[in-house]
This record gives structure tokens, sequence and C-alpha cells, in this order.
């Protein structure tokens, strides 16, 4: 038993990857692209360096209140290159955009091909813990259950991998600074994903999204997208969302236009999904709708 657990976590290293399943759509031309850039948009600041300066509500929406001190807040000031920027994949590689993206978030990913969609969930939820020092409330499982906890980490210990068991050992002195933490999300992002990732959270109703919730389906392949803003219109309360990815080679995180509406795009509107949330390079269920524990 204590095998078949060992071979999960090796076999998340090397099948953790987004995407590239039969749920994933058939991926844009470069005609699509360019007709896709014709079409008429949203008042967009040019000038806005993050997601809720650069990118307006539309007429009779007005975003979802949120505290200063909230994930909802951290996600919707997150930095943004400057428009009209490409993806970098992990080796610099550029991503061309065929529809895909409508920004780019500005933030380093590393050198590795780890920073991938689970992993750039994560990686969000844990940089907001840490900028508010909660530091124990930062953990996550390996795909084979196995907790790890930043807290743990910041004492010295590592996570040790012998034959069929997965241990806690004391490396090295306590310590506490932005590249620990980086060593820390590395190895989670080796042996975590879309399997454990959408165990540890919780399902909720669709009508029940608010900033910060994940439309995930966990396997391999696997693929999640996480809301980074949301808005309200003022007569009918109906709601309309933003979400942000990364994929597959490790690349940077991207602001998803919405393929099923492009002249509301980038915002996805509620009432439009049915049982299915079709996003550029994978296709949610209503049902895949998940919150993190707070």
């Amino acid at each position: 038993m204590k095998r078949a657990l060992f071979v999960i976590v090796v076999l998340s290293m090397l099948l953790k990857a987004c995407g590239q399943g039969s749920s994933s759509t058939s991926k844009k031309t470069r005609e699509d692209a360019e007709q896709t850039s014709m079409l008429p948009h949203l008042s967009i600041n040019q000038e806005g360096t993050t997601i809720q300066a650069r990118f307006n509500t539309p007429r009779d929406f007005y975003r979802m209140e949120t505290d200063s001190m909230s994930f909802a807040s951290y996600l919707r000031n997150l930095p943004l290159k400057t428009p009209n920027s490409e993806v970098k994949y992990y080796n610099g590689e550029v991503k061309p955009n065929y529809g895909v993206y409508a920004a780019v978030i500005d933030l380093p990913i590393g050198k590795r091909n780890l920073h991938q969609c689970a992993d750039a969930i994560m990686r969000l939820r844990a940089a907001y813990l840490y900028e508010q020092k909660r530091y124990k409330d930062i953990q996550f499982n390996f795909t084979n259950g196995f907790r790890v906890d930043y807290s743990e980490w910041i004492k010295g210990k590592r996570i040790s991998v012998q034959g069929n068991t997965v241990q806690w050992k004391q490396k090295t002195t306590a310590a506490n600074n932005p590249d620990i933490f980086w060593q820390y999300l590395e190895i989670i992002f080796s042996y975590a994903g879309t399997s454990s990732l959408s165990k540890e959270m919780q399902e909720k109703p669709i009508n029940e999204l608010v900033i910060g919730d994940v439309f995930i389906q966990g396997g391999f392949p696997g693929h999640a997208v996480i809301i980074v803003d949301v808005a309200i219109h003022k007569t009918t309360k109906e709601k309309i969302f933003l979400l942000a990815q990364s994929y597959m080679p490790a690349q940077e995180i991207q602001l998803l236009h919405n393929p099923q509406n492009k002249n509301l795009s980038p915002w996805y509107k509620l009432s439009e999904i049915d049982e299915e949330l079709k996003t550029p390079e994978w296709t949610f269920k209503s049902t895949d709708l998940k919150q993190f524990h707070e």
C-alpha cells in the first residue's frame, strides 16, 4: 500500500501537467486571433497597472465589495505587465496569444517547468498568506495526502523521500525569507497538482461564486482557473467575473478572454453558464466550483 502511495507521488511529478486532455477546447488559429482583436471590446484603461485599474466593469455593474486585507482584494490588485505583453514560459520562450489571454500577471515564475495550473493557484493563495504573515495557514498536500506545512519548513525541516517513505527531516537552521518561501513552493509544485488541490478544497454552488473561488478538475491531466474579480449588476444583481490561469509548459499567469461572449470579454457572465463553462483552453462543468477553507 505504501509503495502505491509513493508511485502516486512520483507520477504526480510526471503527469501533473495541466490540459492536453480530452476536455481541452480546440486551439485557435492565427486568423481567429486577428478576428478577435477586431471585435468591439469594453472600455479598458491602458494605463492601469492592476486588474482592477485596467479592466473597467460594463455599464450598470459595480465591483463586489472586499476588505482591503482579504484574499479577494489581493487578487483583483495583482500587478499586470504592460498592455499587449505576451506570456512567457519558464524557459523564456513566448506563448503566442491566439485569443487566449487579455493580460499577463507581472509575477516571476522561476526557471523550472513547475508553475502550471494548480501550482499558480496554490502560489497565489500562499503568497497572500505570506504577505499577511499567516505562516501557519500555508499548507498543501502532496498527491499521496502527505501534508506540507510552511510553519515546519521555516524551522529548517525539509522533505525526505526515500523508497516508500515521505517524511520531515531537520536539514538546516530556521529561516524565513522570500527565497526560503519560493523553495517551499517549488517542492509543492513538484509533488502536488490538480488531483491533490481538488481534494483539499470545498465544493460550493456556482451561484455563490466569489473572488478567490476556483473551477477545478482534478486528474492526470486536469486543469484549474481562479476567479480574480467579480462585479454585480445594479438592478438584477447578476454576477460577472474574471478568470486567471497558468497552463503547461510552466508559464506566467494570464487573465483569460471569454471565447463565448467576445463583446463582454474578458468578463464572464454567470447567467450564460448552463452546465458548462468554456474557457479558451479548457471546458469545466458548472459543478466544478470550489473554495479554499478559511
